[in-house]
C-alpha cells in the first residue's frame, strides 16, 4: 500500500502556548549548571551575577572551571570585594576580555560596601552597577529575582529569529528580536523562561544544524514551516580581521626571574601583566629598533618563529626577543620602570598573565 501523506497542521503563532511548551521541556531537560538553583530553590544572586559576567562572550564549557575556582576562593560578594584586585586578575587569567575582571571586582566592592552585600533586584537599579549592561541586568533580575525581564543573548536571538522568521540580518535585527522575545516573557517564571530559551538555543536550536524534529517549539516555528531554520538569523558578512605586529622582550634574570610589566588600566588587556612589548601597529617593526625598544640592556637575540594570537577584532603577530641579564639589571633608563616587576619563573602560573603573554613566555623559554 502506498504511504499515506501526513496532513500538515497549520502554523500556530508563537504565544502563551509556546511559553508553556518551552517550560514543560525545560522542566524535563534543563542543564545542570553550577550557578543554577535546583528546582524549587531560590537562586543565589551572587552566583547568578558572577556567572553572567563570566559568560559574556565566553562559552559555558570555558566558564565552569573558572566559576568553581572563584566560588571556592570567594564564596560571597563580601569575600570577593575584600580581596586584592591583582588576585582577581590572576584568577581570571586565560578567560579573556579582562575588563570584565576589573569591573567584577569594582562591582563587588560597590555591592558589599554601598549596598550592604545585597544585589538590587530591578533592572533599573542593576544597570548602574559597574560592568552590568542591559543584558546582564535583565538576566540577574529575571533569574535571581524572578522579575519579568527579558535577557537576550545569542541563543535567545537565534531562537526568536526562527520562531518569528525574522529575516533582517544581525546586528540590525537586535532591537526587533528583543521586542519579540519580550512579547513571550511570562510574568510567572520569567527566570526559568529565560534559562529555557538559552538552553534550547544551546542544545537543540543550534546555529548550523538545528534538531527541529525533537524541538518542543517546532509547531510554533515560522522558520521551520518555511524551511528557513538553517539560514536564520541572517548575519552581515564580517570583514577580514586586520593584522597587527609588535616585538616582545623576554628578559630572564640569572636568578630565574622574568621581567613583567603592568598594562595601563584603560584599553585592551587593561591592568594585566605582560612581557614588555612595543605598541601593536599595522606595520611590522624593523629589527633596527630592537635595542632602542628593549627594556633592559643586554645581548638580545630573536627567538625563531612568531607568536600568533587572534583577538576579536584583529590578529596579532609578535616577534619575540630573549636575553639573559644580571641580577642587578638596570631599568632606570627605560620609560615607566615603576610599572615593571621581576617574577620568578615558578610563580608565573599564578601571575595575572593573559593567554597571549603565556604564549610569548612559553615560546621564549622553549628555546633554551
Amino acid at each position: 500500500m502506498p504511504a499515506v501523506a501526513r496532513k500538515q497542521l497549520p502554523l500556530r503563532p508563537a504565544g502563551p502556548d509556546t511559553v508553556a511548551a518551552l517550560l514543560d521541556w525545560y522542566d524535563r531537560e534543563r542543564r545542570d549548571l553550577p550557578w543554577r538553583a535546583k528546582p524549587g530553590r531560590k537562586a543565589d544572586p551572587y552566583k547568578v551575577w558572577l556567572s553572567e559576567i563570566m559568560l559574556q562572550q565566553t562559552t559555558v564549557k570555558a566558564v565552569i572551571p573558572y566559576f568553581l575556582k572563584f566560588l571556592a576562593r570567594w564564596p560571597n560578594v563580601k569575600a570577593l570585594a575584600a580581596t586584592d584586585r591583582d588576585e582577581v586578575l590572576a584568577a581570571w587569567a586565560g578567560l579573556g576580555y579582562y575588563a570584565r575582571a576589573r569591573k567584577l571586582h569594582e562591582c563587588a566592592q560597590v555591592v558589599a560596601g554601598e549596598l550592604g552585600g545585597k544585589f538590587p533586584r530591578r533592572v533599573e537599579e542593576l544597570i548602574h552597577l559597574p560592568g552590568v549592561g542591559p543584558y546582564t541586568a535583565a538576566a540577574i533580575a529575571a533569574i535571581a529575582f524572578n522579575e519579568p525581564a527579558t535577557p537576550v543573548d545569542g541563543n535567545v536571538e537565534r531562537v526568536t529569529a526562527r520562531l518569528f522568521a525574522v529575516r533582517q540580518p544581525l546586528p540590525h535585527a537586535k532591537p526587533e528580536l528583543k521586542r519579540l522575545a519580550a512579547t513571550l516573557t511570562p510574568h510567572d517564571r520569567p527566570g526559568d523562561f529565560a534559562q529555557a530559551m538559552m538552553d534550547l538555543g544551546a542544545t537543540i536550536c543550534s546555529p548550523k544544524s538545528p534538531s527541529c524534529l525533537v524541538c518542543p517549539l517546532q509547531a510554533d516555528c515560522a522558520a521551520a514551516a518555511k524551511g528557513l531554520e538553517s539560514t536564520l538569523p541572517a548575519k552581515l558578512e564580517k570583514p577580514d580581521r586586520p593584522v597587527r605586529f609588535g616585538l616582545a622582550f623576554l628578559a630572564l634574570r640569572e636568578d630565574g626571574h622574568v621581567l613583567l610589566r603592568r598594562r595601563p588600566d584603560a584599553g585592551l588587556l587593561g591592568g594585566m601583566l605582560e612581557v614588555p612589548s612595543t605598541p601593536w601597529t599595522d606595520e611590522a617593526p624593523s629589527a633596527s629598533g630592537v635595542v632602542r625598544a628593549a627594556p633592559v640592556r643586554g645581548s638580545w637575540w630573536e627567538v625563531p618563529g612568531l607568536v600568533i594570537h587572534t583577538f576579536t577584532h584583529f590578529r596579532l603577530e609578535l616577534s619575540v626577543y630573549r636575553a639573559i641579564v644580571p641580577v642587578d639589571a638596570d631599568l632606570t633608563f627605560w620609560a615607566e620602570p615603576e610599572r615593571c616587576r621581576w617574577v620568578h619563573r615558578r610563580d608565573l602560573p599564578d601571575a595575572a598573565l593573559p593567554s597571549v603573554m603565556r604564549k610569548v613566555i612559553a615560546h621564549a623559554l622553549r628555546q633554551q
